[in-house]
Formats: structure tokens, sequence, C-alpha cells
């Protein structure tokens, strides 16, 4: 009987560049030469300071920080997902979804499916209609 080694630690990555990951190493490195264009092009260290410090920040949370256990990447990703999506649904019946629900109504009417009132429900309707009196009875006690 043939033995096979299983892979361990598979969802630990690899550090390659010392003690980076390569995804680390190349946010890393493109934050590092984002900030030195900036300076290349602005020549002035109180501007390249204000510009670089927010990309400088944002390379080393992708870099380094975790957010619940997951990678700051994924916050930024879902993030954009989220704004970018439309979160409006309408609902539209379908015609099968119409026919389902005449043929529920028919099945009610006919006294086939009498529909069931749990003590809840019945608390919940009394509780409304409880409300409704007391406001029926101030309404009547201002205007009459």
């Amino acid at each position: 009987m043939q033995q096979f080694q299983v892979p361990q630690f598979i969802e630990v990555e690899d550090k390659i560049f010392g003690p980076l990951t390569t995804k680390q190493f190349f946010y890393l490195l493109g934050g590092g030469g984002l900030t030195f264009l900036i300076w290349f092009f602005l020549e002035n260290y109180f501007f390249t300071l204000l510009l670089a410090a927010p990309v400088i920040a944002l390379s080393a949370a992708l870099a380094f920080l975790k957010v619940n256990g997951r990678p700051f990447i994924d916050l930024v990703s879902h993030s954009a997902a989220y704004l970018l999506k439309p979160r409006i649904y309408l609902w539209k019946k379908t015609q099968a979804e119409k026919q389902k629900g005449k043929q529920n109504d028919n099945l009610i009417r006919t006294g086939l499916i009498v529909p069931k009132i749990t003590t809840s429900k019945l608390n919940d309707l009394a509780w409304s209609l409880d409300v409704m009196q007391n406001i029926r009875d101030k309404e009547e006690q201002k205007h009459g």
C-alpha cells in the first residue's frame, strides 16, 4: 500500500520576501512606488507628506490589517460591491404564481382550506382592536 503525504497548513501563505508574503510585498511595493512618484513630481516635502500619508496608510492596511480575521482587501472589495450594486429589488409575480394565488383563493372561499389562527395572532388582533377602540373613544370625547 502506497502512502501519500497530505499538505498541512494550506491556509497559511508562504513567506517569500523575508517575513512578508507575496501579497504583502506587492502592496508595500505599490504604496512605496506611488509615494516615490508623488515626491518626484511635487518635490515639496510638506505636500508629499500630506498626499503620501493616506497612500502609505492604505498600503500598510492592505498588507497587514485583518478585520474579524479576514484580510482588509476583502472589506474594501465587499464595501465597493455594496456601494456599486443596486439595492432595490421589485418582486414581480409570474403567471404561475398568479394562478397558484387564484387557486388558493378559490379553495379558501369554498371552505376546503381553513386558515389557522394561533393564539399569538389572536392576541395581536385583540391588542390592535383595543388600541383602535381607545383611539376612537378619545376622538369621540374631543368632538362630543
